[in-house]
């Protein structure tokens, strides 16, 4: 994975697959929580012995990191939110209206296949692969860490979390709001999205508002995943604003 390179200024990286992704256990008899999410972040910080550190979220990861944050468990350095979001009604809206530009065809695809609830079709699929070429990864070919993540993602998980696609919420994180909250979260924190990200300038806007020591970096050719779509500079931006926060 491309993080692990930032192990080379000396620091430990910690990458972990949650409850049902990756390598890790997919329980069957589960309820699906912000707080399962929350409770295994803290069982293995305290199993690994990471007092202090810093936290790297992306996309939903982000909302972990943030909630984590807020628990009050201490011992973080810095936030790095990467396309991620404080408002699950606000990356609604913004993903409808992504969607909602693409070609008529397309949307009508999606909109008949929504309508009817048959999300797992070749034809719904295919349609909803368009709107992935444009906000969550932009570089063509799909390279082998995306097609890793894409066969590892938890499927189950997302949809019991989230919903059937990135517009559409109706699992637990439906509601989700941190943005009252976010005031508090006095430490550094760089936001980190892309110029065609799902994560748009205005999530990011109020993610910069909301917290008192934020800052913006913006990857002009990326769109969901600038750590694969611009990979050496967004490891350049990520070290160096670690360099920066540790030498404080």
């Amino acid at each position: 994975a491309p993080l692990e390179r930032l192990a080379a200024d000396g620091r430990a990286v910690v990458l972990y697959d949650q409850l049902g992704c990756g390598r890790s256990d997919r329980p069957v008899e589960i309820e699906w929580s912000l707080g399962v999410f929350l409770d295994e972040l803290e069982v293995l910080r305290g199993e690994l012995g990471l007092d202090r550190v810093h936290l790297l979220g992306t996309s939903w990861g982000g909302m972990l990191a943030l909630e984590h944050a807020l628990s009050r468990s201490g011992g973080l350095s810095s936030l790095v939110l990467s396309s991620t979001l404080a408002s699950a009604a606000e990356w609604e809206v913004e993903a409808t209206r992504l969607r909602d530009e693409l070609p008529a065809d397309v949307l009508a695809v999606l909109e008949d296949h929504a309508r009817a609830g048959t999300y797992d079709t070749p034809e719904y699929e295919q349609a909803e692969a368009v709107f992935n070429a444009r906000h969550f990864y932009r570089g063509g070919v799909t390279p082998p860490e995306l097609e890793r993540m894409r066969l590892e993602r938890g499927g189950e998980s997302y949809c019991a979390m989230w919903g059937p696609n990135e517009w559409t919420l109706t699992g637990a994180l439906r509601g989700w709001d941190v943005r009252p909250r976010l005031h508090e979260l006095n430490l550094p924190a760089l936001v980190i999205r892309g110029r065609h990200d799902l994560s748009t300038e205005a999530i990011a806007a109020t993610l910069v508002r909301g917290l008192p020591q934020a800052r913006e970096v913006v990857f002009e050719e990326s769109s969901h995943t600038p750590v694969l779509e611009e990979k050496e500079r967004y490891l350049e931006v990520v070290g160096g604003f670690l360099r920066e926060t540790e030498r404080r």
